[in-house]
Order: structure tokens, then sequence, then C-alpha cells
């Protein structure tokens, strides 16, 4: 880190967070929670579809799930490729290796429209997955 950074760092930490005191319990706390953040399968599915309007790798879908709080691929990315087979058997998402040996994975216009309708009806999002989560 650039010298500046660190010096903008030790005085935020000297000005900003002087005041705020966290105990180790206090942070296992926190970290517990943010790891017990529970997103069920007819949310993940969505911000995957979402995701895979451009094209994107199976590394790079893990990262941007990663940022949206989405955890559950965590120590089990196994979990990430059986949704995006599903989806692939389902002919919602098509995919090609590229030379360098890498997977992309994007909407096919039957995942288009399933990902237009699921968003349209939010309240009934399980029954528009229903059928993809069960395959």
């Amino acid at each position: 880190m650039e010298d500046r950074l660190k010096n903008l760092k030790k005085v935020m930490d000297r000005r900003t967070f002087s005041d705020l005191n966290f105990s180790d319990q206090h942070q296992k706390a926190v970290h517990k929670k943010i790891n017990q953040l529970d997103v069920s399968d007819e949310e993940i599915l969505l911000a995957v579809m979402q995701q895979l309007v451009q094209e994107k790798t199976g590394h790079e879908l893990t990262g941007l799930l990663r940022g949206r709080g989405i955890q559950k691929f965590e120590g089990d990315e196994g979990f990430l490729y059986t949704v995006l087979h599903r989806l692939e058997q389902s002919g919602c998402i098509e995919t090609n290796w590229d030379e360098s040996g890498a997977k992309y994975y994007w909407l096919k216009d039957k995942g288009r429209k399933l990902l237009s309708n699921a968003e349209q009806k939010r309240t009934k999002r399980g029954f528009v997955f229903k059928e993809l989560l069960e395959g």
C-alpha cells in the first residue's frame, strides 16, 4: 500500500474509529450473523440468472455472488456448478469453452424469459423456478 494511503488509514483509525470498541465476543457475533445469512435457493437462482445476462465464467460468477452476500458456495463450489448444469440442461443457458480452457455461461432466450417472469412476479418466484430447482 502506498505511504499516503497508510497514513490516511492511521489518521482514520485515530480519529474516526477512536470511540468504537468491539470486544472479541462482539466481533465473533457479527461474523456469525454474516455467515448465517440464509438465502433461499430461489434467490440464489435469480441472482445467478441476473449475472448471466452477460457472459461470465464460474469463477467470475462466484465472486459476484459473494459480493451480493451469497456465501452458500463458500467451500462448496460444486453447488454452483450443479445450478449451472441444471440451467444448461433446461435450455436456459448456453456454454462455451475458450482457447485457454475457461468455460463461459450466458442466458439464452428461454433463460431471459424465465428471468423476466421471475422479476415481474417476485411474490411467485418459487413457482416460476420450481421446475428448475426440482430437476
